[in-house]
C-alpha cells in the first residue's frame, strides 16, 4: 500500500509551492533536497526563498532592501561601539552610453562584471549591494579613516582595468565614480544622513571628471543639526530613565 503524500503546511498551497520551485529554478539555485513536503525540505525551501528576496536578480548582490537593513544595523553599532565604518556610493560612468552603443544586453554584462569586481575587491565581512540601475553601495564595518581612501582606490582601479566582453571578439572597459563617508562615531545618526554624506562626495567625484574617488577626510564627521537633535533626544530619554 502506497504511503499518503506528506500534506503541505498552510498557508502554502500546491500552486504556491509550484511557483516557488519555478522561481528557485529560474534563479539558478539548486532545489531543496530530500522528500518534498517534509519539514527539512520545507525549511530548505523557505531559507532559499528568504535569501532570494534579499538578492538582486541580475548581479546576485544584496538588493536595496537588504542594504537598507544592513545600513541601519551598522550605524546603530557605530553609535554604540565607536568603531569606524565607511559607506561607499558608486556609480558606473556614462552607463547610458554603453546601452545606447552596445545594447541593453551589453549593459547587463557590464553590471554583472562590475558587481564581480566589487566583490573581489573587499573583505568577506563587507556588504556589496546594487541599489539602483547602475548604482552600487558598499558598507565597510571597522574601516579606519587611514584606510578608506586606499580601499576605495583599489575598487576603482579594479573596475578600470577590467575588460568586459560585449560581443564576439569585442570588449570594452568602464570606469566608476566613488563617494565615501564615515558614520559619525558615538553619535546617534540615521541611515538617510549617512547616505546623503556619501552621495555628496559622489557628486564631487562626478563633477570633477568621473573615474575619481572622493571621501570625507576624517571619520569624525561634522555633526548635523538633525544628529544634534537625535543626540539631545537620546540624552533626555536616558535622564528620564535614571
Amino acid at each position: 500500500m502506497n504511503a499518503a503524500p506528506t500534506p503541505l503546511p498552510n498557508p502554502l498551497t500546491a500552486l504556491q509551492l509550484e511557483q516557488a520551485l519555478q522561481l528557485i529554478g529560474q534563479s539558478g539555485r539548486t532545489p531543496p533536497q530530500g522528500e518534498p513536503g517534509s519539514p527539512r525540505w520545507m525549511q530548505e525551501l523557505i531559507d532559499t526563498l528568504v535569501d532570494l528576496s534579499s538578492r538582486d536578480a541580475l548581479t546576485g548582490l544584496a538588493n536595496r532592501r537588504a542594504f537598507e537593513l544592513a545600513l541601519a544595523r551598522e550605524i546603530d553599532r557605530v553609535a554604540r561601539s565607536g568603531e569606524p565604518a565607511l559607506l561607499l556610493e558608486l556609480d558606473v560612468d556614462h552607463f547610458k552610453r554603453v546601452n545606447d552603443t552596445w545594447g541593453h544586453g551589453a549593459g547587463d554584462q557590464v553590471l554583472k562584471a562590475v558587481a564581480q569586481a566589487l566583490m573581489e575587491s573587499v573583505r568577506p565581512m563587507d556588504l556589496v549591494a546594487r541599489v539602483g540601475g547602475e548604482e552600487f553601495s558598499i558598507i565597510l564595518p571597522n574601516c579606519a579613516a587611514s584606510f578608506g581612501q586606499a580601499v576605495a582606490e583599489r575598487v576603482r582601479r579594479r573596475v578600470e582595468r577590467m575588460p568586459v566582453p560585449v560581443g564576439p571578439g569585442q570588449e570594452i572597459t568602464v570606469t566608476i565614480s566613488i563617494g565615501g563617508a564615515f558614520a559619525p562615531q558615538w553619535v546617534r545618526s540615521t541611515p538617510t544622513l549617512w547616505v546623503e554624506r556619501a552621495d555628496q562626495q559622489l557628486y564631487r567625484a562626478k563633477a570633477q571628471g568621473r573615474n575619481l574617488v572622493q571621501i570625507e577626510p576624517t571619520a569624525v564627521s561634522v555633526v548635523s543639526s538633525e544628529e544634534r537633535q537625535l543626540l539631545f533626544e537620546t540624552s533626555q530619554f536616558l535622564e528620564d530613565v535614571e
